[in-house]
């Protein structure tokens, strides 16, 4: 689906950078790898209780941006609460997208921040030093990165619409971003960017990132959608780009593994065949799917009382439905993004997460479940993680220049789904569920 000079460009880096690691042999052992519907690291098991902290390598920065002491503080705290597995944000794009987050780490020229990556060095290198592995995702469907709809401004000429604008209502904007899969202008910058990163050396510690176990997975985007509508989706070209993309990211780099960040069903129009078709390409390691009953209309904040047990039960089909396609295509499954807001609705910390509590543990239930029968649900990352960050303002909304991060995206408050370290109740089921997992590896 990309144009001649994008496939010529693609293939000469893969074939420079396959060549080159071939060359090094290195001890794969080192490696999380995939055996059949299961993860494997150092020849065990490997099954993981992670989180999402897309802000990571912004806390690692030098200088205004960052806190490394907050920093290193909330991975000591991972370290006591059992999570292994942090899913990251590698990309940014400097964007006209009212609800996109500054600073980023690119804009349309070939000049990358060098305070963020070296902020992911950063990141990295205390990772390492504590057995946290990562999955970096290198690109957004959605607008608060800047993402695909940003690739496709730079290179169209400057058009663009915001989310949720009244003269383009939904799925306008979902539609719009899917057109970047077959934009190859687009694809060039993007692959550019990938070939940076994925072939970067850690300022901190001298290992390419190519040879660093602290990372586990290269993720295309986060939640790289279908598209918006069936009529309007090209379901074909979305095929296209994530195997090619995949084999690209593969041929930099040949130690670590390559996930798609696609949420699944919701990610794939809700039909069973495109997530399926979707996993079975040969260069996507395992399933990724994301839970999100709020978005989805599965419940009613000031009505939890009511519309918790029927939420319930679409979580626990949903997840079957993904363990059921995991098992057909032989691949292991994790639910890397899944959250849930404290109780009524409310932002402030001071509210209870009784019914948060009672989410994470039915999600964290199935991981166990399967875990005990060998099944391929290997690990979860539930979204997202707050720690020490507290929103700032009274509307609970992130403002340009804040810099304390709370994991809840610049668009949405400050605080809906975070997880804060005073929330002891959630933290207490995260820790028994870390526990649990752990020995199972014993």
């Amino acid at each position: 689906m990309l144009s001649r000079r994008g496939v010529m460009l693609g293939g000469a880096l893969a074939t420079c950078a396959g060549a080159a690691a071939a060359a090094r042999h290195p001890d794969r052992s080192k490696f999380v790898r995939v055996d059949g519907h299961n993860f494997v690291f150092k020849g065990k098991p490997y099954r993981f209780a992670g989180t999402n902290m897309w802000y990571g390598a912004y806390l690692g920065a030098p200088g205004p941006t960052g806190n490394r002491d907050r920093l290193r503080r909330e991975l000591d705290a991972f370290v006591a609460l059992g999570i292994t597995n942090l899913r990251i944000l590698g990309a940014s794009e400097l964007s006209p997208l009212k609800n996109s987050i500054r600073p980023a780490f690119r804009d349309a020229s070939a000049s990358y921040n060098a305070t963020l990556l070296a902020g992911l060095d950063y990141l990295l290198a205390e990772m390492g030093k504590r057995d946290l592995k990562a999955v970096i995702y290198l690109n957004n469907f959605w607008e608060w990165t800047g993402g695909m709809v940003t690739y496709l401004y730079w290179t169209n000429g400057g058009h663009y619409f915001d989310m949720n604008d009244p003269a383009h209502p939904w799925p306008a904007w979902a539609d719009y971003s899917a057109t970047f899969y077959k934009a190859a202008e687009a694809n060039i910058l993007y692959r550019n960017y990938v070939s940076a990163v994925v072939g970067r050396r850690n300022s901190i510690t001298g290992v390419a990132y190519r040879d660093d176990p602290a990372i586990m997975s290269w993720q295309l985007a986060n939640e790289p959608r279908a598209g918006g509508s069936l009529a309007h989706s090209d379901l074909e070209a979305f095929y296209v780009w994530v195997a090619e993309t995949a084999g690209f990211i593969r041929a930099l780099d040949e130690n670590h593994l390559v996930s798609t960040g696609n949420e699944g069903l919701k990610g794939c129009l809700e039909l069973e065949d495109c997530v399926a078709k979707l996993n079975a390409i040969s260069g996507v390691d395992y399933m990724t799917f994301h839970i999100w009953p709020l978005n989805w209309g599965w419940i009613k904040p000031g009505d939890l009382a009511t519309t918790y047990d029927p939420c319930a039960q679409n979580t626990k089909d949903y997840i079957a439905t993904h363990l059921r396609i995991a098992i057909q295509t032989g691949k292991p499954a994790v639910a890397e993004e899944f959250g849930f807001p404290r109780d009524g609705g409310d932002y402030a910390l001071t509210v209870p997460t009784a019914y948060r509590d009672r989410f994470y543990k039915l999600v964290f239930d199935a991981v166990e479940e399967s875990a005990h029968a060998s099944g391929p649900f290997a690990g979860t990352n539930f979204w997202t993680w707050g720690g020490e960050g507290r929103a700032q303002h009274p509307d609970f909304m992130m403002q340009a220049g804040d810099t304390s991060y709370v994991g809840d995206p610049p668009q949405e408050p400050q605080g809906r789904n975070s997880v804060f370290d005073s929330d002891r109740s959630t933290l207490d089921v995260i820790r028994d569920h870390a526990a649990a997992l752990a020995r199972f590896k014993a």
